[in-house]
């Protein structure tokens, strides 16, 4: 495992820099994620969109010293809460981000908030947290885990489709995919299949399905799986016979993987290329420049988590001053490339989610298009539990 760490100017050298010597005014953040095997196809994504949005405050967020130290959790929650730990006790971070997926969220959150030090998850969205464990202490810029679910549940309900076989992995994700669908889907649920987290072969469960002949399938499948089984659906002539619908499957990360076979799909996303504003031409011309291809909606959850700590530091003056950053943060105000950007109380986004459709752009390149705007605005279904 290593730690790459920030300077002000962004200096490769790699490093850890002393944090007991740090400066009252500089600013100390952990970017902790899954960066390798299956699941770091997304965690890189949001590394790069990070990386951009600090690049473009100069390599100094709100304008002071900034070290980030970037830590790969491998997808394991033991892993992540001993980093976690690390982070908080011996580099004094004030703030830890990235967060990809729920179950290492889950480990790491008692004891980041119990030290009170700021959670910004930029991917995971666990429906505990969201509710009842919700605390001033943590902050998202992506979504609660089942919105994306049910923006596809609410599509497929309209389409009228009469059932489907839901399938997801076993972990606290998966479990809120489910959750999400169901809540706005009313056909008839064939069957609930729940699948080991990083699981690469799916043939006794595609079997299993095409017994039970659904009128659709819908799967949660994020990275490397989702490459996996939507190809195994296809190998096994399932494509052109059941419908497959999904959440985090099909999508900017997967689709050089999966080519031709995703085209004319359709996705959940808060984020497309084709949202015409300037900060969303600003930040794709500004990652396409960097990483010369398109950027994916895990990007922009990464870039707007940089962009918000940016906002909130300048406003706070003091990175040190916690209160004061944690009220800047909750009233952060930027330019997101999704467009407006708001938290409920809960201090998850308030935002529009949509069904975009899987083209071929004029360049060739497979892309997203938006095809329906599904929710305006919307609220996740667990803020009221919470009472910030």
């Amino acid at each position: 495992m290593k730690a790459a760490v920030w300077g002000a100017a962004l200096a490769a050298t790699l490093g850890m820099a002393a944090a007991g010597g740090a400066a009252a005014d500089s600013l100390r953040v952990g970017f902790l994620a899954t960066l390798t095997g299956p699941g770091g196809l997304i965690g890189v994504e949001v590394w790069n969109g990070f990386e951009l949005g600090v690049d473009q405050a100069g390599g100094k967020l709100g304008g002071v010293e900034t070290q980030v130290t970037k830590i790969d959790d491998q997808l394991k929650p033991d892993v992540g809460l001993q980093e976690a730990r690390r982070l908080i006790e011996k580099e004094k971070v004030q703030i830890i981000t990235g967060h990809i997926f729920s179950n290492v969220l889950m480990a790491i959150y008692p004891p980041a908030i119990e030290a009170k030090t700021i959670v910004l998850s930029a991917n995971a969205g666990p429906s505990p947290i969201a509710g009842k464990l919700c605390s001033p202490y943590f902050f998202s810029t992506s979504w609660q885990n089942d919105q994306m679910h049910s923006t596809t549940g609410a599509y497929v309900q309209q389409q009228g489709i009469k059932s489907a076989y839901l399938m997801a992995p076993n972990y606290q994700a998966g479990k809120d995919a489910i959750a999400g669908f169901k809540r706005f889907f009313k056909g008839t649920i064939v069957d609930e299949i729940y699948t080991a987290v990083g699981q690469p072969d799916y043939a006794a469960e595609i079997t299993a399905l095409r017994a039970a002949k659904p009128a659709s399938v819908f799967v949660f499948y994020p990275g490397g799986m989702g490459v996996a089984f939507v190809k195994q659906y296809a190998q096994y002539g399932l494509a052109k016979e059941i419908p497959l619908y999904s959440a985090f499957t099909i999508d900017h990360v997967t689709l050089p993987a999966l080519g031709d076979a995703a085209l004319g799909a359709v996705t959940p996303t808060i984020w497309t290329t084709d949202l015409d504003n300037p900060a969303n031409r600003k930040f794709i011309d500004g990652y396409r420049k960097k990483h010369n291809k398109t950027p994916s909606m895990y990007a922009v959850q990464g870039y707007d988590a940089a962009q918000m700590i940016d906002a909130a530091v300048r406003k706070a003056g003091d990175p040190g001053n916690t209160a004061a950053l944690l009220a800047a943060l909750k009233g952060a105000k930027f330019d997101s490339p999704r467009g407006a950007f708001a938290l409920a109380n809960n201090n998850f986004p308030i935002q529009n989610f949509y069904m975009g459709e899987i083209v071929r752009g004029a360049d060739g390149t497979l892309d997203i298009k938006t095809k329906t705007r599904v929710f305006e605005q919307a609220k996740d279904a667990y803020h009221e539990e919470c009472k910030l």
